[in-house]
């Protein structure tokens, strides 16, 4: 990945938090909760009103990766 890349990243993470606060709070709290076996699931609703929903059941391998992530979030 290319460092130049991440730093153009985070205004825009900066700005995402500034116009949806609710997002990274809710991740904050959800992040505790899931474990191995867990089950994550979105959901987007389109403005026409198309919904397109998917789901992924939580391995090791994907909470090594989201505790590495919320490490590189709480750096900034």
């Amino acid at each position: 990945m290319n460092p130049m890349s991440v730093l153009k990243l985070k205004p825009l993470v900066e700005a995402f938090r500034t116009n949806h606060p609710k997002v990274p709070a809710f991740f904050s709290a959800a992040a505790s909760s899931v474990n191995v076996g867990s089950v994550v699931e979105v959901k987007v609703t389109t403005a026409e009103g198309k919904e397109i929903i998917s789901n992924i059941k939580v391995t090791e391998q994907d909470v090594e990766l989201f505790n590495e992530l919320r490490g590189l979030m709480t750096e900034q």
